[in-house]
């Protein structure tokens, strides 16, 4: 390169790996050993033991690496949040042509702002009681509608979809969609689950993201989405990011899943568990059945047919003979009353017609009644307060008339 004109004459152009060979160069050995403090973030360890994170304050950041041998030897791990401070030396990674702090040592320097911003956060919100176990709601059995409160580009809803067809449960999905990081993250998702909850969008909503940094996951830790989730009526179930990731979310919700997945197999469960119990019992059902007919079988193969009819005869015959004898005994003792109740009823008869005074009219007697013929009189001076009087006779009535009273020699 040279300079002729006030113009940068370039002699001929650089390739991309002399340039970041030159970059490089220039970094390295301009930085070979130096300090710095910011705040962990995005920290993840790759299968391989390497640790990278990046550190920042509120202007800038930078990424870093920790090798597995020097983590191994370290007291500190640096974690999300945290406020480091580091030391070791710039390099420039050429194959992305970026550049990063190779980590020799750290030490805690203090808790993260963002860490302290959501320490405060969480005292405040518990304070007021929505972390409260009493308050939490009970899930529905077997929720026939689910409201996502997500992304609809996420992956979280798709690994609650893939489950959820997998395990053919049968689930009526409602997507309500939302952004889940960035700003105004937070507002959108808490008017969406507040829509979700007066709408009865779904018998249980879940609040979902797939995984990320501490800065990706804090619209759920919004203190607007915390009140939404705790005043809802509706079950929620709060699913934000990987296992070892928790929101103030988490906490608020009546149920939180560690994985968007782990929540559709939540809401799956008792389906899937019920229909489990449902086959066991009919197969435990059929297999009794089976087992009694066959111990049937068995129990009847011993005995041929002549057997059977034989031991049926000797069962049968003695019930057939005490059966003959209570029935003769039962038409004696009928008879028997018959016969009594028969004497009993001649002995009355022939007692009435004795008492009878119309037998005695059959002899000569006449019976006097009075000259309506309702009463029958049995006193002469009756007779004559009466004069016009009835004679009864055998075969008719006579009327007379009773002049007075005659003394009897």
């Amino acid at each position: 390169m040279a300079l002729s004109d006030d113009r940068l004459e370039i002699e001929r152009p650089y390739s991309v790996s002399e340039i970041t060979s030159a970059i490089k160069v220039v970094l390295e050995r301009g930085f070979p050993s130096i300090s710095v403090e910011g705040e962990v973030s995005n920290a993840r360890q790759a299968s391989s033991g390497h640790l990278y994170f990046t550190l920042k304050d509120e202007q800038a950041s930078i990424s870093c690496v920790m090798f597995r041998n020097r983590l191994e030897r370290s007291s500190v791990h640096p974690a999300d949040g945290e406020q480091i401070t580091v030391e070791g030396s710039i390099g420039v990674y050429a194959r992305r042509g970026n550049y990063q702090i190779i980590v020799e040592r750290a030490s805690k320097t203090g808790v993260g702002r963002i860490l302290q911003m959501l320490e405060e956060r969480k005292r405040k919100l518990a304070a007021e009681g929505l972390f409260d176990a009493e308050r939490k709601k009970s899930l529905p059995v077997l929720p026939r509608r689910v409201a996502i409160v997500t992304s609809p580009s996420g992956a979280a809803i798709r690994d609650i979809l893939n489950v959820l067809g997998r395990r053919n449960a049968g689930v009526h999905v409602v997507v309500v969609p939302c952004t889940v990081q960035g700003d105004g993250a937070g507002e959108q998702i808490s008017e969406q689950l507040r829509r979700a909850d007066t709408l009865q969008l779904g018998d249980v909503i879940i609040v979902t993201r797939g995984g990320g940094s501490i800065e990706d996951l804090l619209a759920f830790s919004d203190e607007s989405v915390v009140r939404a989730i705790a005043e809802a009526n509706t079950p929620v179930i709060a699913a934000v990011g990987h296992e070892t990731d928790t929101t103030l979310s988490d906490l608020a919700a009546d149920l939180r899943a560690p994985t968007p997945s782990a929540a559709a197999e939540v809401v799956s469960a008792s389906r899937e568990d019920l229909l489990a119990r449902t086959v066991n019992t009919g197969r435990t059902l059929v297999r009794s059945f089976l087992d009694r007919l066959e111990r049937a079988r068995l129990a009847i193969s011993r005995f041929s047919p002549d057997d059977l009819e034989r031991t049926i005869r000797y069962v049968l015959q003695p019930r057939y003979q005490e059966l003959d004898e209570l029935q003769s005994q039962l038409q004696r003792s009928m008879q028997e009353r018959l016969l009594r109740s028969r004497h009993r009823l001649e002995m009355a008869r022939s007692a009435i017609e004795a008492a009878s005074p119309y037998d005695a009219l059959e002899r000569g007697y006449v019976m006097v009644l009075d000259g309506r013929g309702d009463k029958v009189l049995t006193r002469a001076a009756r007779a004559v307060e009466e004069r016009e009087i009835l004679l009864r006779f055998r075969d008719g009535l006579v009327s007379a008339e009773s002049k007075g009273m005659v003394e009897e020699e």
